[in-house]
């Protein structure tokens, strides 16, 4: 585990996405956090703010677009990176309008979103590999 301990903080309606996700990143050294929602991923971000956030785009009640736009406006340009099973471009459109740049399709491979994390918190931000899918 390192020194500085860096929280990421996960946000899908999926339990098994959630759980996933949660352990391939607690293994890395991370500190996670998990929320099922955008209304208690923005209860959880009023407390403690995370280094990175992943964010589910379809999810029921708060959507992950709406969710962004409360990041946005409360916390302003903290990582975001959305995920999603659909490719609904006009949404994904509207995301990068709020600064996201990169995604993660679903089903992603694990190693894959381990490198995009760790590349991201390292400051590398040249990810070609997931940048842009639209």
């Amino acid at each position: 585990m390192a020194e500085n301990t860096i929280d990421i903080l996960i946000v899908d309606d999926q339990l098994g996405v959630r759980r996933l996700l949660f352990e391939a990143l607690a293994d890395e050294g991370y500190l996670v956090k998990m929320a099922g929602g955008g209304v208690e991923a923005l209860n959880i971000l009023s407390h403690t703010l995370p280094s990175l956030v992943l964010l589910d785009i379809k999810m029921p009640g708060m959507t992950g677009f709406e969710t962004l736009q409360e990041i946005r406006k409360r916390y302003g340009q903290l990582p975001v990176v959305m995920m999603t099973a659909y490719g609904d471009m006009d949404i994904i459109a509207e995301t990068k309008k709020l600064g996201v740049e990169h995604y993660l399709i679903k089903p992603f491979d694990l190693d894959e979103v381990r490198l995009l994390v760790k590349d991201l918190l390292n400051g590398n931000d040249n990810l070609n590999y997931m940048k842009d899918i639209g």
